[in-house]
């Protein structure tokens, strides 16, 4: 096979993202939360660089940068995010979405290319690829708030100027299908001294919030036999999920606590309140709701001592397959550009595609994290596994246009 990604401009590419890495600079990686000003500033830089490579470009009223590929014929519709996390790399997302303006600009035609918006999850998980397949309603945008200060997004929305500019909604028709290029966030490939995956399967994500009640009182003058302490519920708790999960997970489960805090939080306070913030994630629904129930189980067993506790859902996502063609499509312009270097491997983080995949097609490509770092600031990747990675990806996108 013939491979197009020779054609790509490495300096160009390189350039871009050195340029998208200013929005937001912190240290070695990006600061650049969801409609933060460092946030949109560089959606409408994004949205220029399309125009120059000829798509007809527009923010949506989410907050989605989407370039269409003007012209007749079905198109391949490239992508991913410009947000980060607090204080994280500069290339989670970023690198996706310009590897996606990088095609366009190769190949000449029939790419659309999108920064979807907040799939890091500021407001609400993967909200502008909801937004695009028609499953996040008015209702669900009033509804949704900053995770750090409670903020409204309708409010955010208005800041940024986006209030009352419609949403755009996907015509899957137009579409071939999504794909979406990504660091591995891992280190599989590197420990492996490979250069590329082919995403077999996105895993599920289950988010809780889990809330303990117990009695506030002075730490020197309450015995221990009448506490009420919710802090040392929490912790319990917290190894009780450790020790449970252990027995029923699957072989790429992960499960993890990110937030713990305590009230009022003090050294002569016995804490009256205390909160968990926990998730777990699998690329089986299975295990999902064996996890669940597992976990249910343990709120119910804890709630039975001298505490109360609540369990609250704060999101969950479905795992998804990746299209079965879209792999061998990867899978051969890998082998073009870097025999015997790649491997289909699953992904243990969420992304964008998982939400395309339930209107067409999707495949995904992961090119190797440096150390395996991913969500901070040192998060890195070799410029010549980012250019190799883009030539992949754009052979393959010429392939999948071709059939």
């Amino acid at each position: 096979m013939s491979n197009p990604g020779n054609n790509i401009e490495a300096s160009r590419l390189l350039a871009d993202l050195y340029r998208l890495r200013e929005f937001g600079a912190y240290k070695t990686g990006v600061h650049r939360p969801t409609f933060s000003a460092e946030d949109i500033e560089s959606r409408r830089w994004l949205a220029q660089r399309m125009r120059e490579a000829g798509l007809d470009a527009h923010i949506d009223g989410i907050g989605n940068v989407l370039g269409r590929s003007p012209g007749s014929g079905r198109k391949l519709l490239l992508g991913s995010h410009l947000e980060t996390q607090n204080h994280a790399g500069w290339l989670d997302g970023a690198m996706g979405v310009i590897y996606g303006l990088e095609v366009a600009r190769t190949l000449g035609g029939g790419i659309d290319v999108a920064a979807w918006a907040d799939e890091e999850g500021h407001y609400g998980s993967f909200l502008g690829s909801r937004s695009f397949i028609g499953e996040l309603s008015d209702a669900d945008v009033d509804a949704s708030r900053n995770r750090y200060d409670a903020a409204p997004l309708r409010g955010a929305l208005a800041r940024c100027g986006l209030a009352g500019i419609p949403r755009d909604r996907c015509d899957p028709g137009r579409y071939v299908g999504y794909l979406e290029a990504h660091i591995e966030q891992a280190d599989d490939l590197e420990s492996r001294k490979l250069k590329l995956g082919v995403v077999t399967s996105i895993v599920g994500i289950r988010q809780f919030r889990i809330r303990v009640e117990g009695l506030q009182n002075h730490a020197g003058t309450t015995r221990m036999a009448i506490r009420r302490d919710a802090g040392l519920a929490a912790v319990k708790l917290a190894v009780a999920i450790d020790a449970r999960f252990s027995k029923v997970c699957a072989e790429r489960s992960v499960w993890t606590i990110g937030r713990m805090s305590l009230e009022p939080g003090a050294l002569s306070v016995i804490p009256g309140g205390a909160e968990i913030g926990f998730q777990f994630r699998d690329a089986d629904d299975l295990v999902l709701a064996r996890f669940e129930a597992t976990l249910e189980a343990l709120v119910a067993e804890t709630s039975a001592g001298p505490c109360t506790v609540a369990l609250h859902n704060l999101s969950r996502s479905r795992p998804s397959v990746m299209d079965a063609r879209f792999q061998e499509v990867i899978e051969r312009a890998a082998e073009a550009h870097a025999p015997r270097l790649h491997q289909r491997m699953p992904s243990g983080a969420g992304h964008d595609a998982q939400i395309l995949a339930r209107v067409m097609p999707a495949g995904m490509l992961f090119v190797p994290s440096i150390g395996g770092v991913s969500h901070h600031w040192s998060e890195d990747t070799a410029d010549e596994d980012i250019v190799l990675g883009c030539q992949v990806f754009t052979t393959a996108a010429a392939d999948l246009l071709a059939a």
